[in-house]
């Protein structure tokens, strides 16, 4: 390849604004850079009160967002052990964990914010004894 001895104004031109933006250049360091947020943080919440649950599920939500956790996993066990059904003035399902904590979690506007969805987890991670939470970066 050889090169040009003489550049027209138009060549010199288009030059210096490619170079004052070069945007169309891939950054191969940009997916180099090793991200600050940690993964997953794993919480079981068997033996909880639902009062005792919604309180702590709510500390550690805070907690996972300060400390830059991508999800949250909230062990909440399937229900099967529940004494919510003997008593008429607690809901069969809503006096379950798996159940309740995601509702407290979307009911309350400050936690809401932080969150992106709330899932089942899979089955690896308890499948329907546990809570996958995906956090916002904030």
């Amino acid at each position: 390849m050889s090169k040009k001895k003489d550049l027209s104004q138009e060549d010199k031109k288009t030059w210096e604004n490619y170079i004052r933006d070069p945007s169309d250049i891939y950054d191969k360091d940009r997916n180099n850079q090793k991200s600050n947020r940690k993964e997953r943080f794993k919480f079981d919440l068997h033996g909880f009160t639902l009062d005792e649950a919604n309180k702590k599920v709510k500390e550690i939500l805070l907690f996972c967002t300060e400390n830059k956790y991508r999800e949250l996993l909230l062990i909440t066990g399937k229900g099967l052990h529940s004494t919510s059904g003997k008593d008429a003035y607690i809901s069969k399902d809503l006096g379950k964990l798996k159940y309740s904590v995601p509702d407290f979690i979307k009911s309350d506007i400050e936690l809401n914010k932080l969150i992106i969805s709330i899932n089942e987890a899979e089955v690896k991670d308890g499948g329907k004894g546990a809570i996958l939470i995906k956090l916002k970066n904030l």
